[in-house]
């Protein structure tokens, strides 16, 4: 889902030291496993013999949240066995597989709009959110911070393009044009196209990285830590355990909604969103740390365009193909603009060439006030 990862751990070999291939699992992953399987079985037991809907729900994100950080280290250790391009690809492809399972469980429930807002949110928690705290961590710690980068330019471009053709099913819907009549047949058609252009851009993401101050150049690389078997184990193993968990996440979403008293979008836009995809981009948070800002940018954003031009799409086309309640890419006037200045902000951000701690707490707040919008629906 992210552009290839860095050494961000502390306990992590160092960039130039020889690749240890075994089952070598660092303190961190450790920690992740240990406690993914904890919440795991609290999640099993309250699914199971029941223990309150509110437990279940709280148990099945954290275990969501902690198994796609598992999915994306384990994509990580696969890819970089082919180089820095690779990686991105299979993160790409398999990175999203906990919001995939969330999503396609919550449609063949019926839960559309829950859907709709984690789509939505999960690009908004990406671009204000964790971005957000890029920002403050990096210019705090390090002052104003630079991100002139082609390539932060370039998935920037691709951001608003991607979204651009994302979103314009609703811009049909909102104006009342002829093709709003047909929103299912213009979704499915906006979803091929988008699915078309990530094909087209395989290519150039397959390229290994030649620059060393870019994302994916040859000095970023970790090298693996882990026996190809034993990193595709571990991929199958969290993937297969994401479904499960994803099950019994979706299933106490409502009854967990009710007992606390929120809505359907926000649970989409802020708990959903963040369960899937929050904990796997904390690497970006530590690379801003690490005064790293322009690979910091780009790991962080390349996650909202996939979300833009693979998940969604992908998750409308397997609606109409599983049967499942049908998903369109027509989003509620408020979800529409709410993507818009995001998006539109990320750019400016980006163009400009620079970011400081101020710019980070007011995308923190705009979050909170956008999260706060969505609580009564």
């Amino acid at each position: 889902m992210v552009e290839p990862t860095p050494a961000a751990h502390t306990d992590a070999p160092p960039p130039h030291a020889p690749a240890r291939h075994g089952t070598h699992l660092v303190r961190s992953d450790w920690v992740i496993v240990g406690l993914a399987l904890a919440f795991m079985a609290v999640a099993g037991v309250t699914h199971y013999l029941g223990g309150g809907a509110v437990l279940a729900f709280v148990s099945a994100a954290a275990a969501v949240a902690l198994l796609a950080a598992l999915v994306g280290r384990s994509v990580e250790q696969l890819g970089d066995r082919f180089g820095p391009g690779a990686t991105g690809v299979l993160q790409s492809a398999l990175g999203n597989l906990p919001e995939l399972f969330i999503s396609l469980f919550a449609l063949k429930a019926g839960l559309v709009a829950v859907v709709q807002a984690a789509l939505i949110g999960s690009i908004l928690a990406n671009l204000l959110l964790v971005l957000g705290l890029c920002f403050v961590v990096g210019g705090l710690k390090h002052g104003t911070q630079s991100l002139d980068s082609a390539r932060a330019r370039g998935i920037t471009v691709m951001l608003l393009v991607s979204v651009a053709a994302m979103v314009m099913p609703s811009v049909a819907h909102l104006i009342h044009a002829p093709a709003a009549e047909h929103e299912t047949t213009l979704s499915v058609i906006a979803s091929v196209f988008l699915l078309l252009l990530f094909v087209l851009t395989l290519r150039a993401s397959l390229r290994r990285g030649d620059d060393p101050g870019r994302p994916g150049g040859p000095d970023e690389a970790e090298p693996p830590r882990w026996k190809l078997p034993f990193a595709v184990g571990m991929l199958a193993a969290s993937a297969a355990a994401a479904a499960f968990v994803s099950d019994w996440f979706v299933t106490a979403l409502t009854p967990a909604m009710d007992a606390i008293g929120i809505s359907q979008a926000f649970a989409g836009l802020v708990v959903v969103a963040i369960a899937g995809n929050a904990i796997e981009n904390v690497v970006g948070v530590q690379l801003a740390a690490k005064n790293r800002s322009e690979y910091a940018f780009a790991v962080v954003i390349n996650s909202p365009l996939q979300i833009a031009l693979v998940l969604a799409p992908l998750l409308v086309i397997l609606s109409a193909v599983l049967g499942f309640a049908s998903l369109t890419l027509v989003f509620s006037p408020l979800l529409v603009v709410s993507v818009a200045i995001a998006v539109l902000l990320s750019a400016f951000i980006t163009f400009d060439g620079k970011s400081t701690w101020i710019e980070g707490a007011g995308l923190l707040a705009l979050y909170g006030v956008i999260a706060a919008t969505f609580w009564w629906g």
